[in-house]
């Protein structure tokens, strides 16, 4: 990498700060719009003023997924979020293994399965022990109180996966006090259902949050149905002023089919797969100091049976694994004196599993892989407010892999706070990710000697927020330099992972928002991404532009998403799409405690693939009504 070229790009974070959006929009139609600084903890791990950190951080809040009106959380997420794109192939459901989709990629960086994005729920990692890559079905919108997304490199702070970036799910959490019991129920096109019941309680220093849900498609393809169960329990203890305790336990079950794609369908192509998490977590706060300390443990059960073509036999075993993962996280603010913050952190987790084949007439079993890693790293970060306007934040991560070596990872950036309301920040971070058990040891082309992923991110962010806060508007320029990406290539005459590939982006993000009047706001984002080396479900061009409306009992939105340059394959041929996607989601209030909604998608009626040989469905409704308890 030439120094010339580092030097234009100089590095830097960012991010545009969104909108204040009131979670109460009836008590503010009247009232003026202050702007507040808007509070993230995903950045450093603590509740911080989010124009201090040098990463660029979007956050999605609660009232957004609930005017989306979506069982998942990911298709929200891939329009309010620039530089952020995630795969689909249907009305419903992600699934796993063949035909899959739920593929992640931010500012081109996520790789197939997703690797190089870390999925979080309330900081803790959530990946599938063996393969190394989220499980996009078991992030439901009713868990979520915000979701934010850090874009670019986390790894500083979260270590391997995070070399893209994160996306951490906030659980939701019960402040006021007393008992409020929310259902929902919709159901529209392709005999789609989609159910939530959520119990939330405060009492005293007593909190708790319980959730289920059911959600099932017969799909708008023949054997492409989905059904899935879901609960969750979190529950929280105020022991004193500075300290607090809180346990939850995530599960989700789904049953998902696979028709294959239209040129080579499948048959029989059925995955079986329960997942679940668990954490306990011990938080203090005191006026010059804060921290947490967390356990978690993330577990999953997969059954798969891979189908088979029109006129051959079907396959005589079933695919099974099992894996896990546990870990431990502790970190402390310190703030040492005037305007510092310091914080020291230690993280270690424990992940693997096992993966066979087990045989129908009764063979042995053919295992594939039986593997347990550790990671353990500790990290230091120094942020300073130099002076009213300045912020210098630096911090460094040394993380050890038990079978791939010992990574150190370096982060610094600026923050320049300027008059009327606007800041500049600029920095610079390395993101890595070690290999995964699956790349190493499972299935040819395996290779125990890989070596981590890297790559540096740097950035430049400009943004603004003018007429009290109503209107903000910002731009980031990011440039990814990264070497030794795991690559299947032929040695030999053989396939087999090396690290040999090169990832070398650039791009813009552009995000506006406008609160026109009480009842109406608008808002829009746009990403570029120019890859010298293209990846897959990264587009090129990606604008959406949505718009709201709150008046009395009547709410609507309505959103257009433009993608152009989606690469949907590369190999033998390269194959590119574009589409226009125009959804609308409306809500009236019918009585005191219940409303009825509707939800439209693609009313376009566009014909498009994102997974190739999967097209996407066309028009589709959903109806629904919520009750208030």
């Amino acid at each position: 990498m030439k120094i010339s070229r580092i030097s234009w790009t100089v590095m830097a974070a960012s991010v545009v700060a969104w909108p204040v959006r009131a979670e109460k929009t009836d008590s503010l139609r009247n009232e003026k719009v202050h702007p507040i600084d808007e509070v993230v903890v995903t950045g450093s791990r603590e509740a911080t003023d989010l124009r201090k950190l040098p990463v660029s951080v979007s956050v999605v809040g609660r009232k957004r997924l609930d005017e989306a009106h979506r069982a998942s959380l990911l298709p929200t997420l891939t329009e309010r979020v620039p530089g952020l794109f995630i795969t689909s192939r249907g009305i419903m459901g992600y699934g796993v293994s063949t035909g899959a989709a739920g593929g992640m990629t931010l500012r081109g960086v996520g790789n197939a399965p997703t690797t190089g994005l870390l999925v979080l729920i309330d900081g803790h990692p959530q990946y599938m022990g063996l393969m190394g890559h989220p499980i996009a079905d078991a992030y439901r919108s009713n868990l979520a109180e915000r979701v934010e997304v850090v874009r670019g490199p986390a790894s500083m702070i979260y270590g391997s996966n995070a070399m893209g970036g994160v996306v951490n799910i906030v659980t939701r959490k019960m402040r006021e006090e007393g008992v409020k019991t929310d259902l929902q129920a919709g159901y529209g096109s392709y005999n789609t259902l989609q159910t939530e019941l959520t119990n939330r309680i405060r009492a005293g220093r007593f909190s708790s949050v319980v959730s289920g849900s059911y959600d099932r498609s017969d799909g708008h393809r023949k054997d492409m149905g989905f059904e899935q169960y879901g609960g969750s329990v979190r529950l929280g203890y105020e022991l004193s002023k500075a300290w607090s305790v809180a346990a939850d336990v995530q599960l989700t079950h789904f049953n998902a089919q696979n028709p294959g794609t239209v040129s080579e369908p499948l048959l029989d192509n059925i995955s079986h797969i329960t997942r679940g998490a668990a954490s306990v977590t011990l938080d203090n706060r005191y006026e010059r100091t804060s921290g947490s300390l967390s356990f978690f443990y993330n577990w999953g059960r997969h059954k798969i049976d891979d189908g088979y073509s029109a006129g051959e036999q079907p396959l005589d075993y079933r695919f099974r694994s099992n894996d896990r993962m546990m870990g431990v996280s502790w970190f402390q603010n310190r703030s040492f004196f005037r305007g510092n913050r310091t914080t020291f952190g230690l993280d270690y987790r424990h992940f693997g599993g096992k993966a066979w084949n087990c045989y129908l007439n009764g063979d042995p079993d053919k295992v594939s892989a039986d593997k347990t890693m550790d990671e353990v790293a500790a990290y230091v970060d120094f942020r300073q407010n130099l002076t009213a306007w300045f912020t210098l934040d630096a911090g460094v991560r040394v993380d050890h892999h038990s079978h791939a070596g010992t990574e150190w990872v370096p982060q610094a950036g600026v923050s320049f706070q300027l008059p009327a309301d606007a800041q500049i920040k600029l920095s610079a971070s390395k993101g890595f990710r070690f290999p995964t058990i699956r790349e190493m040891y499972m299935f040819p082309p395996q290779n125990p000697d890989l070596r981590p992923e890297r790559l540096w991110n740097y950035e430049i962010s400009f943004a603004q927020r003018l007429f009290d806060g109503k209107f903000s508007y910002g731009a980031n320029l990011f440039y990814i330099d990264g070497e030794n990406l795991i690559q299947t290539v032929r040695v030999d005459g053989r396939p087999l992972n090396v690290n040999t590939g090169r990832i070398e982006n650039t791009g813009l993000e552009l995000q506006a928002a406008w609160r026109v009047s009480s009842v109406w706001s608008i808002e829009a984002n746009y990403s570029y991404l120019h890859m010298e080396y293209p990846v897959l479900a990264a587009p090129r061009n990606k604008l959406f532009v949505g718009a709201d409306f709150v008046k009395g009992r009547w709410s609507a939105s309505t959103g257009v998403q433009y993608v152009k340059g989606l690469y949907t394959s590369l190999n033998p041929t390269t194959a590119e799409e574009a589409f226009v996607l125009w959804n609308v989601s409306g809500r009236v209030q019918v009585a005191r405690r219940c409303a009825v909604f509707v939800r439209g998608e693609n009313l376009l009626a566009q014909r498009y693939e994102i997974n190739a040989g999967f097209p996407m469905p066309k028009a589709t409704f959903l109806g629904g009504i919520e009750l208030n308890l």
